[in-house]
């Protein structure tokens, strides 16, 4: 494996433990190896649980000789860790995709669903052609390639680590702009997130046109 810069702030021991976590979370991408596949990309989404916005779905084709130090289950990293992870990734894939699915037809074809054709979007955008999916954790067909899912895949594997670093920055932008169109939710706080902030602006402001509906049977229990 051929070195690259750190992240920075990865120095001495911590950068130490960092490639050894690196070196131990490639085994499923090293057993699709030996199997003969070349291009292995991980799967993973962000924004199933919350009452407002997308959710995001990322496919990553992680480069076998660029490695990205510190990459992580997204929801263990700060925002900022996130962040210089984001471009680190972007910089050293081979390729990645995003799909996205918003709100009215999360509310159409259900979160599971909406997940689904996220993730399959995302594969399909994928040049080069990836030859084996790592997912965390969803049974997900139509794609024509064949899936490994991994129960807590994103803290086991760096292919969906790295895709649950993708999804969730880009999510958290999208959830940013959000705030920007419809002010007064809080969403570049709490990214859609049912908050006592959250339920307080729906009592206020009733739901605009980025929630999801069928999240908000329960509401009356909350305002």
């Amino acid at each position: 494996m051929r070195t690259s810069p750190p992240m920075p702030g990865l120095a001495g021991k911590r950068l130490e433990r960092a490639i050894a976590k690196y070196v131990e979370m490639r085994s499923y991408e090293k057993a699709a190896m030996a199997e003969g596949c070349t291009l292995i990309a991980g799967i993973d989404e962000a924004g199933r649980g919350p009452l407002a916005g997308p959710v995001v779905a990322c496919a990553c084709i992680l480069h076998p000789e660029r490695p990205v130090y510190g990459v992580d289950d997204s929801k263990k990293l700060s925002a900022d860790k996130r962040d210089l992870l984001f471009e680190l990734i972007r910089d050293r894939c081979v390729a990645y995709a995003c799909g996205i699915e918003e709100a009215p037809d999360i509310d159409r074809i259900n979160i599971l669903n909406a997940t689904k054709r996220a993730m399959l979007q995302a594969v399909s955008q994928l040049h080069p052609r990836p030859d084996r999916l790592l997912i965390d954790a969803v049974d997900l067909k139509g794609s024509g390639i064949p899936v490994v899912p991994i129960i807590k895949g994103d803290a086991l594997s760096v292919s969906i680590a790295a895709a649950s670093i993708l999804a969730k920055v880009t999510r958290d932008r999208i959830m940013e702009a959000l705030d920007v169109q419809y002010p007064g939710y809080g969403f570049a706080r709490h990214k859609g997130y049912g908050t006592a902030e959250h339920y307080e602006a729906l009592r206020r402001l009733g739901p605009c046109p980025a929630h999801r509906l069928t999240f908000l049977g329960s509401l009356d229990r909350h305002v």
